[in-house]
């Protein structure tokens, strides 16, 4: 085979990997009951079928290979440690009898609809940081590698590599069941599940840290697990909702950011650039959500809200009261002081600026925003709206001096300027 096909076979290779990963650990999974012993096999597999694959070919069924090849690992794994506990403990054996573990190879043909559920709740489980389920969720189900998720979230390696190695010991030292809960129970896990993957999706969406706003692959792979999720669990209204959010805003990406990388805020954006086809999509799910008749949770509820902006066809045709509305009860339902900040602009935009800053100085002493960069932005906004330019800079430059993100930063610094003030007066009046 010449390096080219090699190479090329590396890369098929890679993609059937990424597709099968997550089934192919879940399956591993529930017949040998450990995630790290699971994952093991799978890269074992994975070695194997780099070895093979480049002169064999890429088998018909790939996954259904993979599996194969690791179940047959795992049985192996399983005789011979009952071959050393049977020499350690002196025990006879009989020449007829198996060697295998009974439940390991009854497991083999058990039905597996519920393996990717399983390997789901697994990995966002509530015993885990919320930094760790993130890790492991996108190790085990995205199929990144640490490098990745690292450089995802701006981290060192080693410290992704912690967490994973981490979440992996406290699963197994907790002997967490490996059962997918039902009812009630179900609804409960599905919460951390939903959590992890909307902390994802946002650090795509608004990345926290760096030199870029937005890092549309982690919207991607939040994306694809919530299509998963709503696929497995499809009576939960919440991960409707969720599926729904993300698909929505999702669809404003590429009119996010400029030429240049620079943010372009939501009323600035040119809406003939947000994808359709995910509009339509969220649309879809935010009524399968409603469909089911529960309780508007918050995830329904924030989709709600970007429906109504999906279905405004210019920013001044937004029906700003009923997303008040929609906030109202988002805010009584989280007691969120960012849903309350989200609310003040809303306010402001259905109501002036003047009643929307009434509600913004009422944050002002929240320690959960003493450092939240949006706070002084929504303020400096909207005293600008109403003339008071001094008072917009130095909100602005306050806000410029909390954000983490270069491109926010940007737009800060830019803003601070245009309220009259030059670049040095700002970094001049934003020290003590």
């Amino acid at each position: 085979m010449t390096v080219s096909g090699a190479g090329a076979t590396r890369e098929a290779i890679e993609a059937v990997w990424r597709i099968e990963s997550a089934r192919l650990i879940g399956g591993l999974v529930r017949l040998v009951r450990d995630v790290a012993l699971a994952e093991d096999l799978a890269q074992e597999a994975l070695v194997v079928a780099l070895e093979r694959w480049p002169a064999a070919g890429i088998p018909e069924n790939p996954g259904a290979w993979l599996m194969a090849t690791a179940r047959n690992r795992a049985v192996d794994q399983a005789r011979r440690r009952q071959l050393q506990a049977a020499k350690h403990d002196e025990l006879a054996q009989d020449a007829s009898g198996s060697l295998a573990r009974p439940d390991l190879e009854a497991a083999i043909d058990d039905d597996v609809g519920d393996d990717l559920l399983r390997l789901i709740l697994i990995a966002c489980h509530p015993l885990l940081s919320t930094e760790g389920r993130a890790a492991l969720t996108l190790r085990l189900l995205g199929g990144l590698t640490t490098a990745e998720i690292a450089r995802a979230f701006l981290v060192p390696e080693s410290t992704i590599a912690q967490r994973i190695v981490r979440g992996k010991r406290t699963l197994a030292e907790a002997r967490v069941p490996f059962e997918v809960p039902r009812g009630a129970e179900l609804s409960e896990r599905l919460s951390s599940v939903l959590e992890v993957l909307y902390l994802v999706f946002n650090e795509g969406y608004t990345a926290t840290k760096g030199d870029d706003w937005t890092r549309p692959e982690l919207c991607e792979e939040a994306l694809r697990l919530g299509r998963i999720l709503a696929e497995l669990a499809p009576h939960e209204a919440e991960v409707h909702g969720l599926v729904a959010l993300m698909e929505l805003h999702a669809s404003r990406l590429r009119a996010r950011v400029g030429p240049s990388g620079e943010p372009i805020l939501l009323l600035e954006q040119e809406r003939s650039r947000w994808d359709q086809l995910l509009v339509h999509r969220g649309l879809a799910a935010l009524a399968r959500a409603e469909a089911l008749r529960q309780p508007l949770g918050p995830y329904t509820l924030q989709a709600a809200i970007a429906g109504v902006h999906a279905r405004a066809r210019t920013g001044a045709e937004t029906d700003w009261p009923r997303i008040v509305a929609l906030y109202d009860a988002l805010a009584e339902l989280t007691g969120s002081p960012v849903v309350e900040l989200n609310r003040a602009v809303a306010v402001s935009m259905a109501f002036g600026p003047a009643a929307g800053l009434e509600l913004v100085d009422a944050l002002a002493s929240e320690p959960a925003l003493a450092t939240y960069h949006l706070l002084p932005s929504v303020r400096g906004d909207l005293l600008l709206k109403l003339g008071r330019a001094d008072e917009a800079f130095a909100e602005f430059a306050r806000a410029a001096a909390l954000a983490q993100n270069a491109r926010e930063r940007e737009l800060l610094l830019a803003r601070a300027r245009a309220c009259g003030c030059t670049g040095v007066d700002a970094e001049r009046r934003r020290k003590p």
